[in-house]
């Protein structure tokens, strides 16, 4: 027995086809005579080998489109088309398949990677990273930038563009010595300047003295409009932190150890863009959040695109956790940071 959109468009062809390609029915079931499958090969034939339009084959057999891509369905249901992807040259894409249907997420990119520190990784991740951005943006769009040394690597690799109806937007304050190559600033300049887009950064540390003077900050018009079009981009570009002693944010010496240790009592194991969640992707309650001006977790995870650079052995726990709290929509890593995520 044949479905109902089967059998629709197989009456379709009959009432297209002359006596020569008739149908012999039985019911809802058919046979196609071999002049049937003659036809209907000549149809695919056009389309897929001689790369006519549908429209062309239409008034090519005195057809509709409409009956064309119709018949053009039937022939691949009938095997008459059969079409194979290559996977040559597409190593690794089981792997991002399993790690998308796994988690989710929109898209996942694994990167061959021959070394094991996390200098090795965020150099093989950047230019991966760089193309990536380059190749899905359509050059209006805001885009916002957070701040890290695998970030570095992708707006070392940017290649020169013009997007001038392009807006890059820090997403956080920044960290550390404004000089500093991973400052949030610095890389949305040089993000902007590659890209040939315009500039808005937001003009505060991301990590302030107190609670008093992060509220004047953030109520202060250019800042609080900055953090407004930051929160509403169409896509963001983050890194993914992790709470370890060699990471970038905890070698800034910007946390007091009562945070850290606040943090830690309270199950965080990283951050994106100064926002700390658990091993579930939960955001973590601290008192670091009194301090911090820059978008928050709900922000973000309410960006349409929020693409992740990160790979390297001592993120695998906490690029899990960002993919089951569902914080990325696009996940960037290394090949063998990519396999432990699905073992």
């Amino acid at each position: 027995m044949c479905s109902d959109e089967h059998v629709n468009i197989m009456a379709d062809f009959v009432s297209v086809s002359t006596e020569k390609h008739a149908l012999n029915w039985s019911g809802r079931q058919y046979t196609m005579d071999q002049d049937s499958r003659k036809f209907l090969y000549k149809v695919a034939r056009a389309y897929y080998e001689d790369d006519q339009t549908q429209q062309q084959i239409g008034e090519r057999f005195g057809l509709s489109r409409v009956k064309v891509s119709r018949m053009l369905r039937l022939a691949r249901s009938e095997k008459i088309v059969q079409i194979t992807i290559n996977p040559q040259g597409a190593s690794g894409t089981e792997l991002e398949r399993e790690i998308e249907r796994r988690f989710g997420i929109k898209e996942a990119i694994v990167v061959a990677c021959s070394g094991h520190t996390s200098g090795a990784v965020a150099n093989a991740i950047g230019p991966v990273a760089a193309n990536y951005l380059v190749r899905t943006l359509q050059g209006s769009e805001t885009l916002a930038i957070s701040w890290g040394n695998t970030l570095l690597s992708v707006v070392n690799a940017f290649p020169l563009a013009s997007m001038p109806d392009l807006r890059v937007v820090q997403l956080t304050g920044g960290l550390g010595e404004l000089e500093a190559r991973t400052h949030g600033a610095e890389l949305a300049r040089r993000a902007a300047e590659s890209l040939g887009a315009r500039l808005r950064l937001l003009h505060s540390p991301g990590i302030v003295k107190d609670q008093t003077v992060r509220d004047a900050l953030v109520h202060d018009p250019q800042i609080s409009d900055t953090l407004r079009l930051a929160a509403r981009a169409d896509v963001a570009l983050v890194g993914i932190g992790v709470l370890e002693t060699a990471s970038t944010l905890l070698g800034s010496n910007q946390l007091l150890p009562e945070e850290i240790g606040h943090l830690r009592d309270n199950g965080a194991v990283g951050d994106i863009a100064l926002r700390f969640f658990d091993k579930d992707g939960c955001k973590v309650e601290s008192l670091i959040d009194r301090r911090i001006v820059g978008c928050s977790l709900e922000d973000i995870r309410g960006i349409s695109r929020v693409i992740a650079a990160a790979g390297g052995k001592d993120k695998i726990t906490v690029i899990k956790a960002a993919l089951k709290g569902k914080l990325v929509d696009v996940l960037i890593t290394d090949s063998q940071t990519g396999q432990r995520l699905v073992d």
